[in-house]
């Protein structure tokens, strides 16, 4: 079920940019608010959409389900508008809102299929071993997923370039920007029909393999969010991971552009990302070792730590084609580190919630569904940081070289402010404040009391029942029997 949003969202990384700004040739400050406005749309919808999944009734499917199910059909449909690009003349402000529109529209869907979905982590059941097992084993395959995506988008990028350098043979010649073909754009929306394939099956599997059990709803909206922004260890949990986050999408999202304009490896790329993405998908399970062994919280610090020596090197040696893949392994080992922890720690924190406010049920959407709205809002800003700066340093689509200042601005966006980031992230992980010893304690107050709140409703139940048959027989003469449906 984590394949549809992991794959489009790797395609969309990757590409979309280097798409907006080459292929539909559009100005650098339109691809900068085309990325920033969606993502901050998505990000903002997280949040309500959590909320009215918590608030969805019942249904002969389940109550989170009917939202993956609607939505799968229409997200496929919005992520193929996103790489189309209407024939015919289109002004560029009609271009910039039809493209602002299907990215809006689709991260709109995505969230109403990806909220739902990350709900269902909490109702696996079992221990928190067990809970931190299975969120392995989806890790492992989303990151699966991601190498799929990759490899796929790998060979647009490299139809893009190939296309790219034969129409700059003549460059020297015409001193005019090369035109793009046509057949960039039939690979990458050949790409996206791959991609919505890819999602309407797993969709499917996700439907006929999963079932729900039914469950409650009390909290409203805004009592929630308050009780959930006071949460202290959510408070850390969520700061770390913003910030651990955004530095990885920074890093990550000037990958091409850096291989392709900084370290002069653009036709390497595909290789380096796959390279990285697979020491990423082997990391998943070695992690996932360590945690057992030393705990969440270390190996957080450790997995973290790889990246900062990594980026340094590629940005000190940036045209060393050895030296890249060697640090592109340790960055995809890091990479796993930040796909894996956070949600493996999410769960305790939401033990923890549980065992402090034991009235409110049913928060679980809502608390991932914020944990998402966070990763999205820093993607949304780093994809406009990043392009934004690209505008201010004279990047021209389509042109075949590019000045120093632009080559230093993706080193910067590349390695130091990433690096700045990430050590604020590990700041916020060093003062979270739950470690295993305290989440065994939270797992066994949570089935030591549970026992005690049922016992509780049980008696409350019993003295209903029998004060009301006792009413009954002392008004039989004067008042009318009354149907009451309660238990024995």
């Amino acid at each position: 079920g984590g394949v549809p949003h992991l794959i489009t969202s790797v395609a969309i990384g990757i590409s979309l940019q280097i798409f907006l700004l080459d292929v539909v040739k559009m100005e650098a400050f339109y691809v900068s608010m085309i990325l920033f406005v969606s993502r901050a749309w998505d990000a903002v919808t997280d949040p309500l959409v959590g909320y009215l999944v918590s608030r969805s009734n019942w249904t002969p499917i389940g109550k989170l389900t009917p939202w993956m199910v609607i939505s799968t059909p229409f997200g496929i449909l919005s992520y193929l508008l996103l790489w189309f690009v209407p024939r015919g003349s289109m002004s560029e402000t009609v271009s910039v809102l039809w493209f602002l529109t299907a990215a809006c529209l689709f991260e709109s869907l995505m969230t109403c299929y990806n909220v739902p979905y990350l709900s269902l982590n909490m109702f696996l059941g079992g221990n928190q071993r067990d809970r931190d097992s299975a969120t392995a084993y989806r890790m492992s395959v989303e990151m699966v997923a991601m190498l799929l995506a990759s490899v796929i988008q790998g060979q647009v990028v490299a139809v893009y370039n190939t296309e790219k350098q034969e129409a700059c043979r003549d460059w020297d010649q015409d001193h005019e920007t090369p035109q793009s073909t046509s057949s960039p754009q039939t690979a990458f929306l050949t790409s996206a029909v791959i991609m919505g394939a890819l999602f309407f099956l797993c969709s499917l599997i996700l439907f006929l393999g999963v079932k729900e059990k039914q469950d409650k709803v009390r909290p409203s909206y805004l009592s929630s969010l308050k009780m959930l922004a006071c949460h202290v260890p959510y408070q850390r949990l969520v700061l770390g991971f913003v910030f651990s986050a955004f530095a990885f999408q920074m890093s990550l999202g000037n990958f091409a552009l850096f291989c392709s304009h900084a370290a002069g490896l653009g036709a390497q790329f595909q290789h380096l990302l796959l390279v990285l993405l697979v020491s990423a998908s082997v990391a998943v399970p070695v992690w996932q070792i360590i945690l057992l062994r030393i705990g969440k919280k270390s190996t957080v610090f450790i997995g973290l730590s790889l990246f900062i020596p990594a980026v340094i090197i590629v940005a000190c040696v940036p045209s060393n084609l050895l030296v890249f893949m060697s640090m592109c392994v340790l960055m995809g080992f890091s990479v796993a580190t930040v796909f894996l922890l956070p949600w493996s720690m999410l769960p305790d924190v939401v033990d923890d919630f549980a065992v402090r406010h034991p009235s409110c049920k049913d928060l679980e959407p809502l608390f991932f569904s914020c944990y998402a709205f966070c990763s999205k809002l820093t993607g949304g800003l780093s994809a406009g940081l990043s392009t934004m700066t690209l505008q201010f340093v004279g990047y021209e689509a389509g042109a075949c070289n590019h000045g120093d200042r632009v080559a230093t601005a993706l080193i910067v966006l590349f390695s130091p402010v990433p690096i700045t980031l990430l050590l604020i992230g590990m700041v916020f992980f060093h003062f979270y404040p739950i470690n295993e010893r305290q989440s065994l304690q939270l797992r066994e107050q949570i089935h030591s009391t549970a026992p005690t709140e049922a016992a509780k409703e049980w008696k409350q139940k019993l003295k209903d029942t029998i004060y009301t048959h006792i009413h009954i027989y002392k008004y039989r003469d004067t008042y009318k029997y009354r149907v009451y449906n309660s238990d024995k």
